[in-house]
């Protein structure tokens, strides 16, 4: 039997500040095109659906959101199930789709899994994220109200460059981290002062919703981690696999055509405070070993060496090996969802500098429609319904 577009789904799960859009700014920008025009060469046209989720919520309330998401657009009817999820959203998927996980009350959720052909997860901390750790102290909650205000870009850029020129000055005093108030917590107030003038606002409603639940920031510490991963498993017949990211480290040098564009300047040092945080490995949490192969991969596709300190900006290098590896981008976290610098312009939130280009987006989103339609033709030709 022929699969057709209408019956073949690929769901795209967002991540941690996940939304479909707020304002102008669209979480998978320019990755539904650049996927199914992809899927389409590979012989395996399919509808895309992009996922709402809560943006900082517990991992079981996110999957439950996407469980109800799936139902609702159809998913039982289909031939095929496809799950890409980025960041969070591919520990999302991975519960939904675990052997004798229970959601709701019902069994709808060996029902999505019996129809689920793959599930990609895409710069995912599988194995958590230093960083996460770091949003659970004072300094770090400030910093996260800072970041969800910058994800939705636009409106209110003005004050978070501001907030993110604090974050600069801050990150290089020797004791911040200890530090229990201070200008930044000052400056964060004053943010949230200006953005809450309209409580319709969708950005509004957006911080509203990481104000009132961050459940998920627990969860993502690689302490936290350990405890999904003692209950959560791969199911046979899926085929899982990961596009991974990384950056070098980010140089401390400005180049003097830089100074002329302080938005840049500023939301750099916003990114080398991520870096920075992202790249202290929990000395009792390991992040897995590759093999020998798998690390000549992603050390040639990066051009340095794949470490425990190499990471997107969020989410450490290695922590996001989960199943066969697809893709390895050098691109920071956003970069792999369409948020990359174009001709020299600011086009993204988290400036890292890795160079990524359209042609290096393309080819990451080829690496994903190639593996979806190579797991249809498995199911297949093993006669699986």
């Amino acid at each position: 039997m022929v699969v057709t577009e209408s019956r073949r789904l690929v769901f795209l799960v967002p991540g941690f500040f996940g939304f479909t859009s707020v304002g102008s700014v669209s979480y998978f920008e320019r990755v539904e095109q650049t996927l199914g025009e992809a899927l389409r060469r590979h012989g395996a046209p399919a509808r895309i659906v992009r996922c709402k989720t809560q943006p900082t919520a517990s991992i079981p309330r996110r999957v439950d959101e996407l469980r109800r998401q799936v139902l609702a657009r159809g998913g039982l009817k289909a031939s095929e199930l496809h799950f890409v999820g980025h960041s969070t959203g591919g520990l999302d998927m991975r519960m939904l789709l675990t052997p004798g996980v229970k959601i709701s009350r019902g069994d709808s959720e060996e029902r999505i899994a019996r129809l689920t052909r793959s599930a990609i997860s895409v710069a995912t901390p599988h194995h958590g994220t230093p960083l996460a750790n770091h949003f659970l102290s004072l300094q770090g909650q400030t910093l996260l109200l800072v970041l969800s205000a910058l994800a939705t870009s636009g409106q209110g850029r003005g004050a978070i460059v501001a907030a993110a020129q604090a974050l600069a000055l801050v990150a290089r005093l020797d004791d911040w981290l200890g530090r229990k108030t201070g200008p930044l917590d000052r400056l964060a107030d004053g943010l949230l002062r200006r953005i809450r003038f309209d409580r319709r606002d969708p950005v509004w409603r957006y911080l509203g919703e990481i104000e009132r639940d961050q459940g998920a920031v627990l969860q993502l510490t690689p302490e936290g981690i350990g405890l999904f991963d003692a209950a959560v498993a791969d199911r046979d017949g899926i085929a899982y696999g990961c596009v991974v990211a990384g950056v070098p480290r980010p140089r401390e040098r400005v180049e003097v055509s830089e100074w002329l564009d302080p938005e840049y300047v500023t939301l750099r040092a916003l990114f080398r405070l991520l870096h920075g945080l992202t790249s202290r490995p929990h000395p009792r949490y390991p992040y897995p070993v590759p093999t020998a192969a798998m690390q000549r991969q992603l050390d040639r596709a990066l051009g340095f060496k794949a470490t425990p300190a190499v990471n997107d900006g969020i989410v450490p290098t290695l922590s996001q090996l989960h199943g066969r590896v697809l893709h390895v981008a050098r691109a920071d976290h956003l970069d792999v969802v369409g948020h990359y610098t174009l001709a020299g312009k600011t086009a993204d939130w988290l400036p890292s500098g890795a160079g990524f280009t359209p042609e290096g987006f393309e080819a990451t989103w080829d690496a994903v429609a190639a593996a979806i339609a190579r797991s249809g033709r498995a199911t297949k030709d093993q006669g699986r319904p």
